[in-house]
């Protein structure tokens, strides 16, 4: 389901974004490399102070690249759930308004294919509004509050949940990694509003000239295709580039298999 969304979502007139929160952050040294002169290697303290941690919550939207975040120093549902309203309210203001000629039997079902395959699909309710965007993120406790998927729905947006273990199916994993690599490689911040205006910092240059982002692409393709080719052997993940030639049974083999016990 969260494949289909990457690949027809925004084709289907559904805006495709994805949430994660990344963290938290330390305030110890960071690996990374550096501009030294030769033989001069930036050296990093072995002595630091654990002076709290920094989180990241992120908006990201494959298909255009753009990101939107915030640091925090922790994200309980009181932090997240108040900015995700502001941040998708605002992402809604900027989207095409929906159809106003869609009657309620095609919109529900609209809906519904969505929920098609899920283990818990959230309910809908009878009075329902266009649907007008697509929500990835984790299947964490706190993103399935009662009240807040009914904010959700009530806005056109549906979410759709990770399963357990599923993580690399949500695209701002990847954009975080990003981000704070180019923020704290090399970096000994001392306090955790240092790695917060540093990633916001990040997140405003990598948004002047954001990358798309594609499920699957080119590489994708070139593996399936380069599995057609193979031909799967029995007893070992092994394969062959071509069927094995088996040899003809003679008449006494087929002979044998034929015969059937009767006592």
């Amino acid at each position: 389901m969260i494949g289909q969304a990457y690949k027809v979502g925004e084709s289907l007139g559904l805006s495709v974004w994805t949430q994660d929160e990344a963290g938290p952050f330390q305030t110890v040294p960071y690996e990374g490399y550096a501009w030294q002169p030769e033989g001069e290697p930036k050296r990093q303290p072995h002595e630091y102070v654990r002076n709290g941690t920094a989180k990241l919550l992120t908006l990201f939207h494959p298909s255009d690249g753009q990101v939107r975040v915030k640091g925090v120093t922790s994200c309980p549902n009181v932090v997240l759930h108040p900015w995700l309203q502001q941040e998708l309210s605002a992402i809604l203001a900027d989207l095409p308004p929906p159809p106003e000629d869609l009657d309620p039997e095609t919109n529900r079902a609209v809906w519904e294919c969505w929920c098609a395959g899920l283990d818990n699909p959230p309910s809908l309710p009878d009075d329902l509004p266009p649907l007008r965007m697509l929500l990835i993120w984790d299947n964490l406790k706190g993103h399935k509050t009662p009240i807040f998927v009914d904010w959700l729905i009530q806005h056109g947006i549906m979410p759709l949940y990770t399963p357990l273990g599923g993580s690399w199916l949500n695209m701002a994993e990847s954009v975080q990694r990003i981000l704070k690599r180019r923020a704290l490689a090399g970096q000994h911040p001392t306090k955790p509003d240092q790695i917060i205006t540093w990633l916001e910092a990040v997140a405003r240059a990598w948004n002047r000239n954001p990358t798309p982002f594609q499920w699957g692409g080119k590489r994708a393709a070139r593996r399936a295709r380069s599995r057609r080719r193979h031909h799967a052997l029995a007893g070992s993940g092994a394969c062959t580039r071509r069927p094995i030639r088996r040899p003809r049974r003679t008449k006494i083999e087929e002979w044998r298999s034929t015969c059937q016990m009767t006592h």
